[in-house]
Formats: structure tokens, C-alpha cells, sequence
């Protein structure tokens, strides 16, 4: 399975962005798609995930309210849209997959097999 991460750029506070993270070589249905970000000397945080083609998705609480995950099964890419865009929510936002029918949690990054490789996230003041 590949990911691609893509939307990320330089915003100002109180905007948004949509970010796309294009699955190949697998479909949405059978995997737990997760977000998460990482910024400057920070560890990996999770932000969401997007579960089995959209059975179910979680939200972290210090984004809750101001994401939104969806996904399009026929394009096999998963959305996260972001509001009320803060400069601490600066990071490079990563997409990952895990198996969908393994039994265990979902909301550590050590919880997934494959990564994209990120797009970066600025907001400014």
C-alpha cells in the first residue's frame, strides 16, 4: 500500500485547508486511514482516523470541532479539512494505513504499517 499526502501550504490564523491522502494499492474498505502531524522537535501526534471506507472515524480532542475526515471510496482518497487554522497547529501532516480487521487500537502511530510522506502545514499569526 502507497500514500500520498498533498494540500498542505502557508495560511494565515482563522483560515483553512483540505488535505488529500491518495491510497494505491489497496482499497479504503479494507484499512484504517489515520492523520497525524508532527511539529518541530515534537513527537508524531494522531489527529484522526477514517475507518474501513467510512464505518466510523475519531477525533482527537485538541482538534475536535475543527476537522473533518471523509473519504471517496470511488477515488480511494481520504480528505482532512482544517479550520480555524491556529499557528500551533503548524506540522507536517502525515496519512497512514493499517490493516482494517486487525484487532487493536488505531490512534498510535506505532498502530500503522504505511506512511506517505507528508505535507507540510504553516500557519502564521
Amino acid at each position: 500500500v502507497q500514500l500520498q499526502a498533498s494540500g498542505g501550504g502557508l495560511v494565515q490564523a482563522g483560515d483553512s485547508l483540505r488535505l488529500s491522502c491518495v491510497v494505491s494499492g489497496g482499497t479504503l474498505r479494507n484499512y484504517y486511514i489515520g492523520w497525524f502531524r508532527q511539529a518541530p522537535g515534537k513527537e508524531r501526534e494522531f489527529v484522526t482516523y477514517y475507518a474501513r471506507g467510512g464505518g466510523r472515524t475519531y477525533y482527537t480532542d485538541s482538534m475536535k470541532g475543527r476537522v473533518t475526515i471523509s473519504g471517496d471510496n470511488a477515488r480511494n482518497t481520504v480528505y482532512l479539512e482544517l479550520n480555524s487554522l491556529r499557528p500551533e497547529d503548524t506540522a507536517v501532516y502525515y496519512c497512514a494505513a493499517r490493516n482494517g480487521y486487525r484487532v487493536g487500537t488505531a490512534y498510535a502511530a506505532s498502530d500503522y504499517d504505511y506512511w506517505g510522506q507528508g505535507t507540510q502545514v504553516t500557519v502564521s499569526s
